[in-house]
């Protein structure tokens, strides 16, 4: 009799995944490997606002029963989602010198991960992945920061702030772009379109809105990504000694 599905996560999360066996049956047999295929499938196609169990199921032309003899729920479908693209990270070897463009670098590849699959970053945020491969990138993480002198505890903690934003920031990006595909979507405005609405604003009631209006919307979003990675890395000081 195959193991309870919670058994089978805490074996994946314990050990890495043991190689298929060698033998090929005539039909493919559902597991997790196909089961996280399935799943990025959907969210690349479809956002992940149509990732459910049932449509994971129907990509692979199954029941959702059979999804449950290898996973427990939702949650872990999410696990396995962020832990797939966490194995593409390459983590580079901690330089003291330059920590900071690292976890940069880092980051630029996290997000760019996010924004391939519209949504999967929801996945990550209020989770805290026991995944290997996301496990992998966290202690790759923080060895850089520890590795620039960052006291432990505020070394965590940082890396849980960093990770955060990233999230938020592709979630926000990939909720824009699903907007503008509906043309009912009137308030989702073009820069110019934003400049001409905070000019033409009152005066007496917004006076800096409307001075330095160009400079509100200015840079893309990846220049404000890399602004707001900046402020969070820059204040963070050596431990002293």
């Amino acid at each position: 009799m195959s193991a309870d599905p919670r058994q089978r996560r805490a074996a994946r999360h314990a050990q890495p995944a043991a190689e298929a066996a060698t033998s090929a049956p005539r039909k493919k047999p559902i597991n997790v490997e196909r089961i996280t295929d399935a799943a990025l499938e959907v969210v690349a196609t479809e956002g992940y606002d149509a990732l459910t169990i049932r449509r994971v199921a129907a990509m692979l032309g199954a029941g959702p029963s059979s999804l449950y003899a290898h996973i427990v729920n939702k949650d872990d479908i999410d696990d396995l989602l962020i832990g797939r693209l966490y194995a593409e990270i390459v983590l580079p070897e901690p330089d003291p010198a330059a920590w900071r463009e690292q976890l940069l670098g880092v980051y630029t590849q996290i997000r760019d991960l996010y924004l391939k699959y519209p949504g999967v970053s929801r996945a990550a945020l209020a989770m805290v992945s026991t995944n290997l491969e996301t496990l992998r990138v966290g202690e790759g993480i923080l060895a850089i920061l520890l590795a620039g002198g960052i006291e432990p505890r505020t070394a965590g903690w940082a890396r849980d702030a960093l990770s955060r934003y990233v999230s938020a920031y592709a979630l926000e990006q990939s909720l824009v772009q699903q907007r503008r595909q509906h043309q009912d979507q009137e308030w989702v405005l073009s820069d110019e379109e934003l400049l001409d609405r905070f000019t033409g604003l009152p005066d007496e009631k917004f006076p800096q809105t409307r001075r330095h209006a160009a400079e509100l919307i200015s840079g893309t979003g990846h220049d404000r990504f890399e602004f707001a990675l900046g402020l969070l890395m820059n204040n963070l000081r050596p431990a002293s000694g």
